[in-house]
């Protein structure tokens, strides 16, 4: 198999003219040639925190506060789950995992609700879809025997020191929220060692040398972040200390689209366009463990194809920046997941 176009090539994006090759599902060369294409190849999207089960509650809770809207056991979000048959809830995860697919999303990682009932419907939502899911168990320990780690609703809620040792002791990975309504639960969420933080928010420079010292990697949702009103984090200082990948949040406030959240990132903070795209990629793929992220030899052949000559997209001198900051759905014209 073969592609041709403009490549996003390697760590840094750089864009060349000619082809990629892909042999046994993966990367096999990357070959500069003359190419009558103007497709842009760019590495699938990883979206690296999403609740794919509130698509039950799409733009539910107007008007109610962060805690209102989801914090367990009592928020909206939670009941409206609760309430919710087991058909539903696949139906329209799987609405949202076609749509997120669609859009150039070739993983994601999901903090999962529901214990081992809810990973195992996320699970029949994914039948013959070849998205790639990283999935983060919630409430009982147990839910570890189907999940792919452990995803904590953050330090305020409970310690999570017993879900935190029983992570370790499975070799898997634990992920907790902190800093999203305030700093207070940012220290004793990094006194639990964690694989990644989300959110942080209200990152204080404590908190920050802390998650440098301990190379802690981050998510940031900005959008999730500037639509509950707790603020928009720190990126470009996170980014100077840490790994930070980008994720979309919850689909009951925000469509999960990469190209959105990319976009929003790049026009609201003081971040290059080459560092938001490896936020949407390799930052993801590194802390879900995959080998995608990036278009080089030996990785994974997961990528998006943008038609480099639509309406949108014609006349961009610059395609990093062109993918980041302007491209979207209507740009998509294959998305290849191997």
């Amino acid at each position: 198999m073969e592609l041709s176009g403009t490549i996003l090539a390697g760590a840094e994006y750089e864009p060349i003219r000619g082809r990629v090759v892909v042999e046994d599902d993966e990367v096999a060369a990357i070959e500069r040639a003359e190419t009558a294409s103007s497709d842009i190849v760019c590495p699938a999207f990883v979206n690296a925190h999403t609740h794919i089960g509130d698509s039950i509650a799409k733009e539910a809770g107007r008007g109610l506060s962060l805690d209102e809207l989801v914090a367990p056991p009592g928020g909206l979000k939670h009941r409206l789950l609760a309430d919710a048959s087991r058909a539903e809830l696949v139906a329209s995860m799987r609405r949202t995992l076609r749509f997120m697919r669609d859009g150039g999303t070739g993983a994601f990682v999901e903090f999962r609700e529901g214990g081992v009932e809810g990973v195992e419907a996320l699970s029949e939502a994914l039948e013959a879809l070849d998205i790639e899911p990283v999935v983060m168990g919630r409430e009982e320990t147990d839910v570890l025997d189907v999940a792919d780690g452990y995803g904590a609703s953050g330090a305020r809620d409970d310690d999570f020191a017993s879900e935190r040792a029983a992570a370790r002791e499975r070799g898997k990975s634990f992920g907790i929220h902190a800093g999203e309504r305030d700093p207070h639960d940012i220290n004793p969420a990094l006194d639990l060692d964690p694989d990644f933080l989300v959110h942080m928010v209200h990152a204080e420079p404590l908190h920050v040398e802390r998650v440098e010292d301990s190379e802690i990697p981050i998510v940031v949702c900005p959008r999730s972040n500037l639509v509950t009103g707790v603020g928009v984090p720190p990126v470009a200082d996170l980014l100077e200390r840490t790994t930070v990948a980008l994720g979309t949040d919850n689909v009951m406030l925000n469509s999960p689209s990469m190209f959105r959240e990319m976009e929003f990132v790049s026009k609201l903070c003081d971040v290059s366009a080459p560092e938001v795209l490896r936020m949407a990629t390799a930052a993801g793929a590194e802390i879900a463990g995959l080998n995608g992220g990036i278009i080089a030899p030996g990785r994974a052949a997961r990528f998006v194809v943008l038609d480099g000559d639509s309406d949108n997209l014609r006349g961009a001198h610059d395609p990093v920046r062109a993918v980041v900051r302007r491209a979207g759905l209507d740009d998509v014209k294959n998305v290849v997941l191997r």
